[in-house]
């Protein structure tokens, strides 16, 4: 998405050593610069996710539901044991992934249900307690939809999502202040026990040298401000801004990430360029830049964690899993500009300008993350005020949520009622799922459009509902027999194999159509 943003207004491809922004052409040098860029900002991407790891893996324990599925897989695939108890579990979620996908794409009723077997499979991983607030928060934007176009916050045609993406990215915001200045207090705690704490209490494969990881991330922050300086001629102000947004919504997006799988990193992208509009910046290709060094550290950061969440489960060692990812990073950069080539050379369609030329019929490449990184650079200089007070209203939100759920969640007459009958858990499930849940979990329904919200929550409902019931007719295991470990239990393997499905249909298809092509 960084190297094929959009192309100018003749609709035609950009030429060698340009990229397009929003109808703008710029020139910004060779593809080994480009390379260079992204070489530098996956490095430094790399290095905050690691550097966050000990808060959102170790002590959050964020769930990461594609990792969890990951973890299971292999821990299903390397023991024998455990692959006899859960083949047909996990095989089966796998087969309904591929067959989903498959319905999706040859049957338009099925297509038009809008069904992602990964998203159900999300949903049944996490459970109901974060699904249904999704549902919810997406159902509630639908419903309010009609009054925000009255007031001109949408147009006519416009979706919810084309400002609630902007209320839930502020709504995590607010909650992260909350849980930021909580693990402050608690982290300076922990430093004046720390002379108490045993000398080597931690695993052998958790440890890192956080001294070189520091300075791998201010190394690899120099050399960003350095690429983009004096290669790519950019100012240095709003370079050093982009690299500090990284270090905040890679922790923001990393817990969104690890609670719905959802990255909303397309939104955090936007929050950059809208908050570079207040400070005044209105060149185009500079708020790309800055902007897109946000979006690919977030993007690699949290996968880093998603990475680091598995091997949590696996008991990995996280040097050399770090290594792995330093060199995919390089790859990646190597081979991204010369893909965003072969790609926008064999789909001309790809350059279309699509926010000047609406009614051009792109088919499926809507390149709905583009479209919004577009937008949002060409509102620099000329934000508007309903944006700023969609931002204040998602922060007021989630701050004032995640207040209140600290407090309700540990006042000890509370605890007693919802543990201490059914009524009681009743009560507990709605506050958690409907009347006051977390708003990392509810702002996902602002993120994406209705059907997706709606088939998560289904997941999650329905693992809620089978986790119930199940309980009636739980045996005890026979001697001898394996025992699934309580992590690995049938709906998230399921579910596991539900995005393990479709990821697995939609790569033999892009291997497909690319070697077809080369053909």
């Amino acid at each position: 998405n960084h190297m094929r943003c959009c192309a100018n207004d003749s609709g035609r491809s950009p030429s060698r050593g340009t990229v397009g922004i929003g109808g703008v052409t710029v020139r910004d040098g060779s593809a080994w610069m480009r390379s260079e860029s992204c070489t530098s900002v996956g490095m430094f991407g790399v290095g905050v996710g690691m550097l966050y790891t000990p808060l959102l893996v170790d002590r959050l324990q964020l769930d990461y539901p594609s990792g969890y599925a990951v973890a299971n897989i292999l821990r299903a695939l390397t023991d024998k044991r455990l692959l006899k108890a859960s083949i047909a579990k996990l095989g089966g979620g796998t087969g309904l992934g591929i067959l989903a996908a498959w319905l999706t794409e040859k049957v338009a009723a099925v297509a038009a249900l809008s069904v992602s077997s990964s998203t159900v499979g999300a949903g049944m991983v996490v459970g109901s307690r974060i699904t249904v607030p999704a549902m919810c928060m997406g159902l509630l934007g639908y419903a309010i939809t009609a009054p925000l176009q009255r007031i001109g916050w949408l147009g006519p045609n416009d979706p919810y999502r084309k400002i609630g993406f902007l209320i839930s990215l502020a709504m995590i915001c607010g909650a992260a202040m909350v849980d930021l200045a909580m693990l402050a207090v608690q982290a300076v705690g922990r430093i004046r026990n720390r002379a108490q704490a045993p000398v080597d209490d931690e695993p052998a494969w958790k440890k890192v040298n956080v001294p070189r990881l520091i300075a791998w991330v201010v190394g690899w922050g120099a050399a960003v401000v350095v690429v983009a300086t004096q290669v790519l001629h950019q100012p240095a102000g709003f370079i050093i801004f982009g690299l500090a947004l990284s270090l905040l919504f890679v922790l923001i997006n990393g817990i969104a990430y690890g609670i719905s799988d959802n990255n909303p990193i397309s939104s955090a992208f936007v929050m950059s360029v809208l908050l570079m509009s207040l400070l005044g910046l209105k060149d185009p290709l500079v708020g790309l830049m800055a902007s897109s060094i946000l979006l690919i550290s977030t993007s690699v950061g949290c996968d880093m964690q998603q990475d680091r969440s598995t091997g949590w489960r696996l008991g990995t060692n996280r040097v050399v899993q770090f290594r792995y990812q330093v060199l995919g990073i390089f790859m990646g950069a190597v081979l991204c500009v010369g893909l965003a080539r072969v790609f926008m050379g064999a789909y001309p369609v790809l350059s279309v300008n699509q926010l000047d030329h609406p009614d051009t019929q792109v088919g499926q490449w809507g390149s709905a993350m583009t479209y919004k990184f577009v937008g949002a650079i060409r509102d620099l200089g000329a934000l508007s005020a309903h944006k700023v007070k969609a931002l204040l209203i998602g922060l007021g939100i989630g701050f004032t949520m995640e207040v209140l759920r600290k407090i309700i969640r540990r006042h000890p007459a509370y605890l007693r009622f919802v543990q201490g009958s059914r009524k009681g858990f009743a009560v507990g499930y709605a506050m958690d799922s409907v009347v006051l849940p977390s708003p990392y979990a509810a702002a996902f329904g602002g993120f994406i459009a209705l059907p997706a919200t709606i088939w998560f929550g289904v997941g999650g409902v329905l693992t809620s509902l089978f986790n119930t019931f199940s309980k009636r007719f739980t045996r005890e295991p026979a001697p001898g027999e394996a025992v699934l470990p309580e992590d690995m239990s049938t709906m998230s393997l399921v579910g596991g194999g539900l995005i393990a499905g479709e990821s697995l249909f939609y790569l033999f298809v892009g291997l497909f159509g690319l070697l077809a092509l080369l053909n």
